[in-house]
């Protein structure tokens, strides 16, 4: 599959019933749900899981999200989420990109961003990315 930028991390979603609402396709909420779960996937993939973000008392919390929707999914349809991370300013923030394709035609459905911030899990504080994090992170920068 043609992806907006190389090297994603793709994650395979299948539609189930459960995600479609009154219009008969795939509710607004469950876009952001999969971003959400793709994010997880990538940080986990990477060596960040949700233990390694307690130990070192930080998080990436979202402070904006932009989601673009191009196309309806429906019940059954087969879809490709990617994410790239595209900024990371090393200090207290980073932004992911992401690519939503019906597998079948490889058709785009959803353009979106997620810019994150920094925060210590103990006070919800904005705090300064880990070091960790900052080459974790950083080398998983792709250029827009």
């Amino acid at each position: 599959m043609e992806w907006a930028l190389p090297d994603p991390f793709v994650i395979d979603i299948h539609v189930s019933e459960e995600a479609i609402d009154a219009y008969q396709h795939v509710n607004n909420s469950e876009y952001l749900r999969w971003v959400e779960q793709i994010s997880w996937a990538h940080s986990e993939a990477l060596g960040l899981s949700l233990e390694r973000y307690r130990e070192l008392d930080r998080a990436m919390a979202v402070h904006r999200h932009e989601l673009d929707y191009l196309a309806p999914a429906f019940a059954g349809d087969e879809l490709a989420l990617a994410t790239w991370i595209v900024e990371c300013d090393g200090r207290f923030s980073l932004t992911r990109r992401f690519q939503l394709k019906r597998q079948r035609d490889s058709k785009t459905l959803l353009n979106a961003r997620t810019r994150f911030a920094c925060i210590a899990l103990s006070s919800g504080r904005p705090k300064r990315l880990p070091d960790e994090y900052q080459e974790i992170y950083g080398a998983a920068l792709v250029d827009e």
